[in-house]
């Protein structure tokens, strides 16, 4: 059961080892593998146990730095030194020198080991071989072209983005922005429409231009008088 388990996990040595596999590269849900535990119990540990989420952001934060001095240096360019090794024994002196001392450290440790025990375990634990560098190349890196674009775009965004994306974006804008003034159009016209039939004019025209022809269909009597007998 995860139910207090985290106070175990609070200890420096516990937080230690958390953060460092957070700095490995480990994701939240290898790190509560890691623990024991799934990872929305990990989720809620982090936003109730704050020494708990500085520890796993402590391990990113240092990964996420060494990943973007590498990309930095990928892109400017670099210099990579190979070093070529040799495994050579070591001198019979030096040799006895290194068990003696490792002796006399152990002794202390462990004092119940006779010296016939310390002679041996000495001869197990001191390598007779040593690796001396023989050769150094140092080979120039050119800088890296997507390193680069890739650098520039999350960085200048604005500036660097790709051509196509940056059209198809614009075309986007544009097509959303003759919509826009379509629907705007639209609304304007059936306003406009709406607006007339208020008015006596545009409800009642057709209607006042009817009475207006029969009106004028109609004698005066100004113009019954006009005719002779």
């Amino acid at each position: 059961m995860a139910k207090g388990k985290y106070q175990e996990w609070q200890t420096p040595e516990k937080l230690a080892l958390i953060e460092g596999w957070a700095q490995d590269g480990l994701t939240d849900e290898q790190i509560a593998h890691n623990i024991g535990i799934k990872r929305p119990t990990l989720y809620d540990w982090k936003k109730k146990y704050s020494d708990i989420s500085d520890a796993l952001k402590r391990g990113k934060e240092v990964v996420d730095q060494m990943v973007a001095g590498s990309l930095v240096k990928r892109a400017l360019g670099m210099t990579i030194t190979n070093t070529t090794y040799k495994m050579v024994p070591i001198r019979d002196d030096v040799l006895e020198a290194k068990r003696a001392r490792w002796r006399n450290e152990h002794q202390i440790d462990h004092p119940e080991f006779t010296r016939k025990e310390l002679v041996q375990a000495s001869i197990e634990n001191v390598p007779t071989y040593e690796k001396i560098p023989i050769m150094v190349n140092e080979n120039e890196l050119a800088p890296d072209t997507s390193a680069q674009i890739f650098w520039l775009k999350n960085r200048k965004p604005e500036l660097f983005r790709d051509q196509a994306f940056k059209r198809l974006n614009e075309a986007q804008a544009e097509k959303v922005a003759e919509e826009v003034r379509k629907s705007k159009a639209e609304a304007d016209i059936t306003e406009a429409k709406a607006s007339a039939y208020r008015t006596p004019e545009g409800q009642y025209g057709g209607l006042n231009k009817l009475l207006a022809a029969i009106d004028e269909s109609i004698p005066k009597d100004d113009d019954v008088n006009d005719n002779p007998d």
